[in-house]
């Protein structure tokens, strides 16, 4: 009996997708509850916070208008798309459902985060910021991979 070679590249084996989605999942809800959730009303936002649904810290407009420029424009535009990103952004990426516009928002979000806010205080308090967004450009090119909503709604 002769063996058939299965090309990984043409049929992943399930541990492929499995690896894939990990840094999706742990991302996403890092994003979701922990740095969005801060700055963005969320249902499991800290009750210290005293965020309404959807509503932005007090505190955050003022962080943005420090980058200069047009961050100092419209502060509150910024603010709120970036825990917008954060914390909803998060909750898509975790589910791989719209997977490639939301790792925009996050990779513009962090790349924000990480040489306008962190920049100045060394390159250790960047990591995260950079980490997460290099992930997203990750997301970006590839998408959801198997195991995201994504491709369970492009499969029907």
């Amino acid at each position: 009996m002769i063996k058939r070679i299965i090309n990984p590249i043409q049929m992943p084996f399930w541990w492929q997708d499995f690896l894939f989605t990990i840094p999706r999942i742990v991302c996403g809800y890092l994003l979701t509850s922990d740095f969005g959730a801060a700055k963005f009303g969320l249902p499991w936002s800290p009750e210290d916070n005293n965020l309404k649904f959807f509503e932005v810290a007090f505190w955050f407009p003022n962080d943005v208008s420090e980058y200069g420029g047009i961050f100092a424009m419209f502060p509150a535009f910024f603010a709120w798309m970036g825990a917008f990103s954060e914390g909803v952004g998060g909750i898509f990426l975790l589910l791989g459902l719209f997977t490639r516009p939301f790792a925009v928002l996050i990779f513009i979000t962090m790349f924000v985060a990480a040489f306008f806010q962190q920049a100045n205080q060394g390159v250790w308090n960047m990591l995260p910021a950079m980490g997460i967004m290099w992930l997203s450009l990750f997301y970006i090119i590839l998408g959801s991979g198997r195991l995201g909503l994504d491709y369970l709604i492009a499969k029907k």
